[in-house]
């Protein structure tokens, strides 16, 4: 059973619970510094794994970590912006699908009447700037 938090706020403990996670980290001057991450919306993120497996497969193995609280965690990356602590993220897109090029995606702007307008512009003002 999890335990509480923080026998002060019982608010607090009925939110959160005490679960140790694997934390990414990156080097920093002093040591070594969570790394935060977007949400799918652009919001930042803490992150934790519940595992070194975990990890080591969505982050590769060459992702430094540390094991810190979760609250612990938060706490630390509130101040910096992250609301949240995402555990077990999937960090992998599923592959594209592969179609034919469109004809109209392979031209170049300088193809097109307003391209070569903007084109010549650009020329007239390079030349009467440089």
């Amino acid at each position: 059973m999890a335990q509480p938090v923080s026998d002060e706020d019982p608010e607090r403990s009925e939110r959160f619970t005490v679960r140790p996670l694997h934390v990414p980290v990156r080097p920093s001057p002093f040591g070594y510094a969570a790394r935060l991450f977007r949400t799918p919306l652009g919001d930042r993120t803490a992150v934790g794994f519940t595992s070194a497996r975990a990890l080591t497969a969505t982050l590769g193995a060459g992702q430094p970590w540390i094991r810190l609280a979760e609250p612990a965690l938060r706490d630390m990356t509130a101040p910096l912006g992250a609301a949240t602590v995402t555990v077990d993220p999937q960090l992998s897109a599923p592959a594209p699908v592969s179609r034919p090029p469109h004809p109209a995606r392979n031209r170049r702007a300088s193809d097109t009447p307003r391209g070569v307008a903007i084109a010549a512009l650009g020329m007239a003002l390079s030349y009467w700037i440089g």
